[in-house]
């Protein structure tokens, strides 16, 4: 079965959707025997082995058994809207060209990155009669609210229609949440029946509970206190500028140190506020390389997951799921309808909070700063219900998915194979 993907980022960027995309087209590769191709751009920070300033629209790759094709764009700078906009145009129109020059697959999946891509995708699917699915990480215009730059009803207008056009012509709508589900039928007009729940993951064999003592925390001077973390990307979703108020709020706590661990647009703008706060207990450290996450997931001792209020089923933050395979709790600073709060409240493996109140999120921290056994239990709590969200299982959940809505096609173009053999 040759599944073709497209999503402005995979290997090797370091986005959340980039790799759980890599993840999930390795493993059809290795334990499914899928053929995979990946219709991406150029990565968005480019290492030895990818020059970005010559070459052809498409340039041709591969990584561990999957096809990359990737669509060249402009790279103009993401801190203005202009810039993006022109850098995800561009892309869309390469990879419009790089799926209509596709091997012929059996299934044709778009992710939302950029939100117009499902339009690509569905050209090649129409092109080559094969089934589309369309894979939702985030739902627009919604997510739009984020961009403080950028706030056009007309082109918020447009991406209504881009949404409800291709829910409507896909043949299964994946959501990674049940409220995302929601959202999908009831503002886009996805058919209840062809719309389903996948969610995200974490590999729960290489992220464990581990000794708080680790090589990371050594590393990072992080033994000896109680660390409240924020691991993952340092975006406008988040709510962080919350969390550095609330260590404001706890500076008096002295054990207590708050670390982002990671890297984002909104980094400079929190570093600004600590400086300007004169707070010593925060850190900002990088991205973890993949083989440290578990000691880095077990140097904490909570976690803080927070989303803007409005976004309640257009996002679900993925890095929750390493934070339960790690069996640490977590300060759910979310909407009562999310995800992550209907987690937290059903598994009893999360404290909820109020998204954008401050002293609410130091109160929460402080409660599970001083009740230490309800704080163990609570990620004991978590280790228990994150193996749910193995990544096996979820990867091997989209397998079936696709081998469903392949099916037809695809015992139609093993009889031809036969006949074509038979005759030679």
């Amino acid at each position: 079965m040759h599944i073709a993907f497209f999503n402005r980022s995979y290997y090797p960027d370091q986005t959340a959707t980039g790799q759980l995309l890599t993840e999930l087209c390795e493993q059809l590769v290795r334990d499914h025997g899928c053929r995979v191709s990946v219709v991406t751009g150029m990565p968005l920070h480019p290492t030895g082995g990818f020059d970005v300033s010559t070459g052809t629209i498409v340039m041709h790759d591969a990584q561990h058994g999957v096809r990359i094709y990737r669509a060249r764009g402009t790279r103009f700078s993401k801190h203005r809207f202009a810039g993006r906009a022109c850098n995800y145009l561009t892309y869309f129109l390469s990879a419009c060209y790089a799926g209509l020059r596709l091997d012929r697959p059996d299934v044709v999946v778009a992710l939302t990155d950029p939100p117009i891509v499902g339009l690509a995708a569905w050209l090649a699917s129409v092109q080559f009669g094969a089934p589309l699915v369309m894979s939702f990480q985030d739902v627009f215009p919604e997510v739009t609210v984020l961009l403080q730059d950028f706030q056009s009803p007309a082109i918020n207008g447009a991406l209504r229609v881009v949404n409800k056009f291709l829910v409507r012509r896909a043949a299964r709508n994946v959501a990674i949440g049940q409220t995302m589900r929601e959202r999908l039928i009831a503002d886009k007009g996805a058919p209840p029946a062809r719309t389903v729940v996948i969610s995200n993951w974490a590999d729960t064999t290489a992220i464990q509970p581990g000794p708080r003592d680790n090589a990371h925390a050594r590393a990072h001077h992080l033994t000896g206190k109680f660390v409240v973390m924020h691991s993952g990307n340092l975006g406008l979703a988040q709510n962080l500028d919350t969390l550095v108020e609330a260590a404001a709020l706890l500076r008096d706590v002295t054990d207590l140190h708050v670390v982002f661990q990671g890297d984002g647009v909104k980094r400079p703008v929190l570093q600004q506020r600590v400086k300007e706060l004169s707070l010593t207990n925060v850190t900002f450290l990088p991205f973890a390389p993949k083989d440290a996450l578990g000691d880095s997931f077990a140097s904490a001792d909570l976690f803080v997951v927070g989303l803007q209020r409005g976004l309640a089923g257009y996002i679900v933050p993925s890095k929750l799921y390493g934070i339960l395979a790690a069996g640490r709790p977590f300060i759910a600073a979310v909407e009562p309808a999310s995800e992550v709060a209907s987690i937290a409240t059903e598994h009893d493996c999360g404290v909820v909070v109020a998204p954008g109140d401050a002293r609410a999120l130091a109160d929460g921290i402080l409660a599970c700063y001083r009740d230490r056994k309800r704080t163990a239990r609570l990620g004991t709590n978590a280790r228990a219900v994150g193996v749910q969200f193995d990544r096996a299982r979820q990867v091997a959940r989209y397998f079936e998915l696709f081998r469903e809505v392949a099916h037809p096609r695809h015992v139609a173009r093993a009889v031809e194979r036969e006949i074509r053999v038979g005759r030679g």
